[in-house]
């Protein structure tokens, strides 16, 4: 089993930067991509931005231009820069891991934006 342990979260300004970072442990091996989700209160789990294990990457049309995920193999971590944060962002932020066909969830890490 994969254990994912998130930090970075907190509180910000709008316009300010965050970065969140997620560390898996346990039964890495074979992980085909990582990145984060993101629910807001009322609203669907989204996701926000994922990496493969060959480097591509995906965002969502909201966080393009601001947002820029990356990962670090050696630590087996993946990376959230958030630049340019809006109130819109506020947010629990899920780290998201799959291993072969099987998804692991941290478990959350408060993003609040104020204006």
């Amino acid at each position: 089993q994969v254990q994912l342990v998130e930090s970075g979260g907190g509180l910000v300004q709008a316009g300010g930067s965050l970065r969140l970072s997620c560390a898996a442990s346990g039964n890495i091996f074979g992980i085909n991509a990582m990145g984060w989700y993101r629910q807001a209160p009322g609203k669907q789990r989204e996701l926000v931005a994922i990496i493969t294990s060959g480097g591509s990457t995906n965002y969502a049309d909201s966080v393009k231009g601001r947002f820029t995920i990356s990962r670090d193999n050696a630590k087996n971590t993946v990376y959230l820069q958030m630049n340019s944060l809006k109130p819109e962002d506020t947010a629990v932020y899920y780290c998201y891991i799959v291993r072969g066909s099987y998804p692991s969830w941290g478990q959350g890490t408060q993003v609040t934006v104020s204006s």
